[in-house]
This record gives C-alpha cells, structure tokens and sequence, in this order.
C-alpha cells in the first residue's frame, strides 16, 4: 500500500469512482426501492439498473465493460517505463502479481471460495477474473508490441471469436447459433470447466449445469482482451504529450461513436450479447466506453470541472477495496441495529433504508482509508 503518484489522469478517477458507486451503492439501493414505490414509472427507470435477459445492451450492461475498458486505460501510464528495458522480469512479476490476485479476489467474490467447501467451488466466474485475463492479455501485447500491432491483434481477436462461433459445431452446439442453450462459448465453458462452473452441481456422478447460468468464459476471454485493449487505446491517446487536449477529445468521441455504429451494425449478423461476450457486443460496450471518457476528460481534466469530484474519487482510488467490500462483507446487522425502530413507520421503504445504510458504512470506510492516503494497489 503506498499514496498515489502526483501525477494522475483525474478524469480516469471520477470516471471509475461514478462506476463502483453505481455497483457498489446505487444499484442496492434502486432495487428495494423500486419494490417500495411499486409505481410503472418508476419500473421503466429500473431499466437502466437491470442486464438485459440475452440479446440487447442496456445501461446497466455497461458497468462490467466500464470497469475492464479503465483498466487498459491506466496501463499506458503505468507501465510505459518498463517497455524499453531489455529484462522485463520484474515487471512480468508485476503482471502475473495482479493476475493471481484478482483471480483470487473473484474467486472470494463468486467462486465461493469463502465457503470452505472444496465441493462448491466455482472457478471461472467474476468481474474480477475477466479482467485478469483481459489485463494479461493487453499488458503482454503492450510491453512487446506498438500500437498497430496491438490493434491488428485486437481485430483478429474479435474476428477469431466471431469465426469459432460461427463455423465450429460439437455436439449440437456453435455453427452460428447464438440461443443461450446452443452457442459454442456455452459448450466449451461446460467441457473444460464441468464442475467448477458458477451453478454446476454434481448428481450421481454426473455434472449437472445449471439451467438459469448462462455467462461464459473461456471462449470469451479472446473479447475480454479486446475490452482492455480498447481501454489501452484510449490510455495511448490521453497520455500523448504531442497531441493538444482538443485533439484528445476529437478522437475519443469519433472513436467511439465508429465503434459503436460498427458494433450495433454487427449485431444485425452477430446479436449483441453481453452474457457471452460477442464481438458485436465488445465493439458497442468499448464505443460507450470511450465516448463516457471523453465526456469526463472533457468535463475533469480540459473544463476544470473538479469542485464536487471528491466523493468520487473516494470510491475510484480504492475501486478494488470497493467492490470486495460490497461483495464479501454484509454490513446489515450493523444497520438493522442502528434503524430497527424505524421499519415499523417507513414500511416498504425499511430496505431501502438498510441498503442506504450498508453503502454508508462502505463509504465510510473508502473516506477514512482516501483522509489516510491508504490505497491498495493490485
């Protein structure tokens, strides 16, 4: 643990700390919310906190692109200063440090490590761990080869997802069938994974697989990559010293506005799929991506527009702390023991309130740990 370097992309902050304080406080709190209103209206504006059930993107399917695309983003910066040296030992150690510990850090969040029962452990199967194997990817592609390169192989990436889904077929599955039950990344999940998948049971000696899980892995670590590289990307531009802060702006915007027209115009042959990661789907998560960056780059770091940011960084600058923290850890008895006395006025709303609550004590931790310039770094 060590302060920050001076020296920050302050847009990169408030962007990543408006997305954990979606996930982390905002979400909770809507849910129970919107059951206490009980109102059409507010129901439509749940939309905007709800993943789409297949094909479709919704607001809310952004979050987890979000949360991979910043972590390209940070790598320019980070890891610029290790790309000439000849032995690159210590930072491969680097690498695979963070790999090793956010595979860990997801297997505590959903892999059920936390349980202690060997016989319900899931391997494969969290935020955290995607952006492992997409920060593998694009750091590897980063510390050895330039940019065109880098881009070349973000687009065999996505084309080499696109041609095993669509021509590769094994036992009933792939062949350009993009259904929940029948797509090729849904049949490689269950073959190398089995019992270690997210909802996998074993029954008289067979894997059973469970019929609502349907996010992949495997096959779309290849996608997972690309997010991460398209972050890389943005991370090239915004660290430029050549390029003026106008010029920056112009191209993150035109940028992401191409990729998401190619994406969406994709989805007319490939569907938009975020549960399984197509490449239409990463082509139109990173154009949002690079379009909610240049809004912020353009509000934080070229308008000056700081004043109120604060609060956001709190969560940016411990993003991992945050989302372990609403992950792993209920605060509810704390807040059932704190407002108890109030369900018997407020009703419906109480958990709303107990959700208000549990984000609370987060924060709470967040600030005291930014005060103390307390910062995990993974």
């Amino acid at each position: 643990m060590k302060k920050p370097a001076l020296q920050r992309l302050e847009s990169l902050d408030v962007l990543r700390g408006f997305d954990l304080f979606c996930l982390v406080a905002l979400e909770g709190i809507m849910h129970p919310l919107a059951r206490a209103v009980d109102a059409p209206w507010f129901d439509r504006l749940m939309w905007n906190f709800s993943h789409i059930g297949w094909e479709g993107f919704s607001t809310w399917d952004l979050v987890m692109p979000l949360f991979m695309f910043m972590a390209g983003v940070s790598m320019p910066f980070a890891l610029s200063r290790y790309r000439e040296l000849p032995d690159k030992m210590a930072v491969y150690r680097r690498v695979i440090k963070r790999v090793v510990l956010l595979w860990i850090f997801g297997m505590m969040c959903q892999g059920n490590l936390l349980a202690l029962d060997p016989d319900r452990i899931y391997f494969y199967s969290n935020t955290l761990q995607a952006i492992a194997m997409g920060y593998l990817i694009a750091a590897l592609l980063f510390l050895h080869v330039g940019i065109k390169a880098q881009i070349a192989t973000a687009a065999a990436l996505l084309l080499g997802y696109w041609g095993l889904m669509q021509f590769v077929t094994v036992d009933g599955f792939g062949g350009g069938n993009y259904t929940a039950d029948g797509n090729l990344a849904e049949w490689v999940d269950r073959a190398v994974l089995g019992r270690f998948r997210d909802g996998a049971r074993v029954e008289d000696g067979g894997v059973v697989f469970s019929p609502r899980y349907r996010y992949t892995w495997i096959l779309s670590s290849l996608n997972f990559g690309v997010t991460v590289l398209s972050g890389v990307f943005a991370g090239h531009i915004l660290k430029n010293k050549v390029t003026t802060q106008k010029r920056k702006l112009m191209l993150l915007f035109a940028i992401g506005a191409a990729l998401v027209a190619a994406g969406w115009l994709w989805h007319l042959q490939m569907p938009v799929i975020k549960k399984i990661w197509t490449s239409s789907m990463t082509l139109v998560s990173s154009g949002y991506c690079f379009l909610l960056m240049g809004l912020f780059y353009y509000l934080i770091d070229y308008k000056g527009y700081r004043r109120h940011t604060t609060w956001l960084k709190v969560y940016g600058m411990n993003s991992i702390v945050a989302y372990m923290l609403a992950m792993c850890v209920s605060f509810q008895s704390v807040s059932h023991s704190l407002f108890r006395g109030f369900e018997q006025y407020i009703g419906a709303y109480y958990p709303a309130l107990i959700a208000a609550s549990n984000a609370a004590i987060i924060y709470l931790i967040l600030w005291l740990m930014y005060k103390r310039g307390v910062f995990l770094k993974v």
